[in-house]
């Protein structure tokens, strides 16, 4: 019953997390058509070139980070319970065992860092004229190459590692055990890099429809979770391959 509930309350905050994550995108995304000046939401539709500040590298920092925690931890679920599984029973026995909390901190840690990296590639974009606004599109033939290099990445033997590790919670721990609390922060950030290596270029697909799309940001939260979780994952990644090669080289011929 220790054990139920302890899921279930894990759970249970897995979803508030997300649930909060995905409140925040979509207030942010409905307050962009009618702003009022001096609204934070506004530097965000700021036509191209514009140089940015402080203040807009922070909101465009915090903007990514929220995003991947509401794109990212649904696909986790699985890895943190199997995690949590696995130290209690260490407890139970009478060795040491870390903390749930800070597999799932080390966890977002390597999100928070492909967020940083994310924020430095927007604002470059932006300032470049390459984006349309803050949180826009890319220019078409921009998008349609980012969408034919995603599209063969579906099918490369790096994603397949990655991809291979993040559906195995098993064979991870069993191949990376470390102990204490510090082990669970390198167990946790080991793993996320594994996802950030799985899913860097579904993350890039986001300045192809627009970084505050949200229908798109659905979208390939759902791609994310079905990799990693259905039985058929890897079928479904590279079904979505092929979809993003095609998608890729029409945007690029329409253009020419």
């Amino acid at each position: 019953m220790t054990l139920l509930r302890g899921r279930v309350a894990i759970v249970a905050s897995l979803v508030v997390m997300c649930a909060l994550a995905w409140v925040y995108l979509i207030r942010l995304a409905a307050a962009m058509p009618s702003m009022a000046p001096g609204h934070p939401a506004l530097n965000m539709v700021r036509p191209a070139t514009m140089s940015w500040g402080a203040e807009d590298v922070v909101a465009m920092f915090v903007m990514w980070s929220v995003m991947m925690v509401a794109m990212m931890l649904p696909s986790a679920t699985p890895m943190i319970l199997l995690h949590d599984k696995v130290t209690r029973k260490r407890r139970l026995r009478g060795r040491s065992g870390g903390s749930n909390a800070l597999f799932v901190s080390g966890y977002l840690m390597t999100w928070v860092g492909f967020s940083a990296v994310a924020t430095l590639v927007n604002g470059g974009l932006h300032t470049t004229g390459l984006l349309t606004s803050m949180a826009g599109r890319l220019t078409p033939v921009l998008a349609g190459m980012a969408l034919l290099v995603a599209g063969v990445y579906q099918w490369s033997s790096l994603k397949y590692v990655c991809l291979t590790h993040c559906r195995s919670p098993v064979g991870f721990l069993m191949a990376h055990w470390h102990e204490g609390r510090w082990g669970a922060v390198r167990m946790g950030i080991h793993h996320g890099v594994y996802c950030v290596g799985c899913c860097w270029l579904l993350m890039v697909l986001l300045f192809v429809l627009g970084v505050m799309n949200l229908l798109w940001i659905a979208v390939l939260t759902a791609i994310v979770l079905v990799e990693k979780v259905a039985s058929r994952g890897q079928l479904v990644s590279r079904m979505t391959g092929l979809v993003f090669v095609g998608w890729g080289g029409w945007v690029i011929a329409s253009v020419w």
